[in-house]
């Protein structure tokens, strides 16, 4: 076949694949699954650690659900629990520290400002 003043053979375009040397094939062949197996069993171990922390998350959870549960009920009987009497006293102690830490440093930025 002629195309342009140049003769062409029929067959495959490209180049022709050269001799591979046939135990490097197979020690390349051998080396790649072991690469793949490495990392599948890393995959395989992240994987698990993912789990077992969302489990113990999940169980936390559940811990703190069933308190609630138990605060609930104790409310609904006309006791308070300990722990919501403490968070309460907690939370009024932690806003009179605020109150007064509020307080020192609208003293201090006064002082600044009046001391040229």
């Amino acid at each position: 076949q002629v195309v342009g003043g140049k003769v062409k053979k029929p067959g495959k375009r490209g180049r022709k694949p050269a001799k591979i040397d046939l135990k490097a094939k197979l020690e390349r062949s051998r080396q790649s699954a072991r690469e793949c197996r490495a990392r599948k069993k890393l995959r395989y171990q992240y994987l698990e650690e993912l789990v077992s922390s969302r489990e113990r998350a999940i169980c936390a959870l559940r811990e703190e659900l069933e308190m609630y549960k138990q605060w609930c009920m104790a409310m609904d009987q006309g006791k308070i629990p300990s722990e919501i009497k403490a968070l309460l006293t907690g939370e009024e102690q932690g806003k009179a520290q605020q109150n007064s830490t509020k307080l020192a440093k609208v003293v201090k930025t006064e002082a600044n400002s009046s001391n040229p």
